[in-house]
């Protein structure tokens, strides 16, 4: 892998990283592995945003005293990306942890985390028999 360019790989671990957790969200059937598929899916998104604001020999985007303005504009990275990522990182693990608990409340109301197997149930739905 000599010579490959880092933000390439990256972009494709993003895409990686989408695909299978899209794979994980729509096909397989257990919940917990659908709330893991969909975290992937926010890192993928993540690792996608950080991507776009790389700069090949970017500096920090930290201006400090001394420095040439001109040179710190056209050297430094884009801080935007960061600042989204970091949000999007705090949503994300809230949104996990509401999903997770409602999970639990799902496995202790139906006995099980199978998907067609809350859905199914019907004496719980209101199509009484």
């Amino acid at each position: 892998m000599i010579g490959v360019d880092t933000q390439l790989l990256a972009l494709l671990t993003a895409g990686a990283l989408i695909i299978v957790g899209l794979f994980a969200a729509i096909l397989i059937d257990n919940l917990i592995k659908k709330i893991v598929g969909l975290s992937f899916i926010e890192e993928g998104v993540n690792l996608f945003i950080i991507c776009l604001g790389y700069k090949e020999g970017g500096v920090v985007p930290i201006f400090l005293p001394g420095m040439d303005s001109n040179w710190f504009a056209l050297n430094s990275a884009y801080p935007l990306p960061q600042a989204l990522v970091l949000t999007s990182i705090v949503i994300g693990a809230s949104t996990l942890a509401v999903m997770l608990a409602l999970a639990m409340v799902l496995y202790k109301k139906y006995g099980s985390l199978s998907t067609s197997k809350i859905l199914n149930h019907k004496t719980d739905m209101g199509d009484e028999e």
